[in-house]
């Protein structure tokens, strides 16, 4: 089925302090985690995780090499925050179900219907296909 967001769940993911692990985030500044991680640190409060292949420190955050690498003193996930290809992200839900995050967030163009359904069965809060930078954007605007 497809999903369409709920913005009461992007406001409260959004505006609730938690903890973000920004899956595909890399030392690499002219990719979009970069700036957005940043933003979702420095302009919504919350606390980052970078995980990306070689478990690269980003933002002077220790980063980890997959979800399940993350010690238990650094949980809960509130959020698993996906910047990877459609269709690899399938796996990154699956890891984000299984340590027991409570929501998926897929970027921009990170479209996968069965994986946000799986989510959601699991009891997971799902946003696909949008970014936070862009939603607090839509939130400013004069109504």
């Amino acid at each position: 089925m497809r999903h369409v967001n709920d913005p009461a769940v992007i406001e409260r993911l959004m505006d609730t302090p938690g903890t973000w692990a920004i899956v595909g985030l890399s030392q690499n500044e002219w990719r979009a985690a970069y700036s957005v991680s940043l933003f979702v640190r420095d302009t919504l409060g919350h606390r980052i995780i970078p995980v990306n292949l070689r478990a690269d420190d980003v933002h002077g955050e220790k980063g980890y090499a997959a979800l399940a690498d993350i010690p238990a003193d650094r949980h809960p996930i509130d959020v698993v925050d996906c910047f990877v290809n459609s269709r690899k992200v399938g796996a990154v839900v699956d890891q984000a179900i299984a340590v027991g995050a409570k929501a998926v967030w897929l970027q921009l163009g990170v479209v996968d219907d069965d994986a946000a359904d799986r989510a959601k069965a699991a009891g997971l809060d799902v946003v696909m296909d949008a970014c936070p930078q862009r939603e607090i954007r839509h939130r400013r605007r004069p109504a």
